[in-house]
């Protein structure tokens, strides 16, 4: 194991960890009940540079990881190293590696996809799931023309070197644009500039297309709070309010209007206590 270092965000120490074949970067704070927080694309673990502070003084043991070719955390050299089974397992690894039997858990994003499989598939290392923007994946994948209108980037992603081109050309002028978020691009130029990474990136959604098509994934038993942002460039709100239907044990919902994507450094002060209260 190597030894900590400072985290990107520049608030949290972090530490690499031998998780499921790779090295990952992981960031531990606090002490008390356990909250993992998974990050998105286009991001790393200080997505969640506003709420590691809140959890740790509400009296919680934060982990926040890089997920699998993002951040610090080693990359992976194939398309099929990103499949979705592999990403799950590299939650249940870390828990095992930390000593977690269960967990409280927060997703956002390409987190959050990963965050329902997980109910889903090993519910029983799970007590309760904050889902951010993303929905059941039944529910996703069945969000009608409008929410394959606003994926069109997951078409362009299958281009492969071409959309790595695209998107990092003139200093990445058309990510900021089309992401919206100028207070994250500096952390996402940071952290895509490095070999490889942009293409990690996109090689979730390379990897995963199947998770664009119809079907009944199941039915998570365990709490559940959705948190949807009006302003999502991304999704629809149907996939998200849809999903009380396959949430047996439980459903809360919360809309944040006026608030884009990326909520939790965009809002934190609207998203904190909701995750607070939930949590308890």
């Amino acid at each position: 194991m190597n030894p900590p270092i400072t985290s990107m965000s520049g608030n949290f120490q972090g530490q690499y960890l031998q998780v499921n074949g790779i090295s990952m970067y992981v960031v531990v704070e606090g002490s008390g009940p356990d909250v993992l927080l998974l990050h998105g694309f286009p991001d790393s673990h200080a997505i969640w540079r506003e709420q590691i502070p809140a959890l740790v003084e509400a009296g919680y043991r934060v982990i926040a990881p890089d997920l699998r070719g993002c951040g610090q955390s080693e990359l992976s050299p194939c398309v099929a190293d990103y499949r979705l089974q592999n990403l799950v397992q590299d939650v249940v690894g870390l828990l095992d590696v930390l000593g977690i039997e269960r967990v409280r858990l927060v997703a956002h994003d390409w987190g959050a996809v990963i965050g329902w499989h997980f109910a889903l598939w090993h519910h029983h290392r799970l007590d309760r799931y904050a889902a951010l923007s993303v929905g059941h994946p039944s529910c996703y994948a069945t969000g009608g023309f409008m929410q394959k209108l606003k994926g069109y980037y997951i078409a362009v992603f299958q281009l492969r070197g071409f959309a790595e081109w695209l998107y990092s050309v003139w200093d990445w002028a058309l990510l900021k644009m089309l992401t919206r978020a100028p207070h994250e691009f500096p952390h996402w130029r940071a952290a895509l500039s490095p070999p490889g990474r942009l293409t990690a990136g996109m090689n979730y959604y390379r990897a995963n297309l199947d998770l664009i098509l119809p079907g009944n994934r199941g039915y998570v038993n365990r709490p559940v709070m959705g948190i949807f942002s009006t302003k999502d460039i991304a999704l629809v709100e149907s996939q998200m309010t849809r999903s009380a239907d396959y949430c047996k044990a439980g459903w809360r919902y919360e809309r944040l209007d006026g608030v884009g994507h990326w909520m939790s450094s965009e809002a934190p002060e609207r998203v904190n206590p909701l995750l607070l209260d939930f949590l308890r």
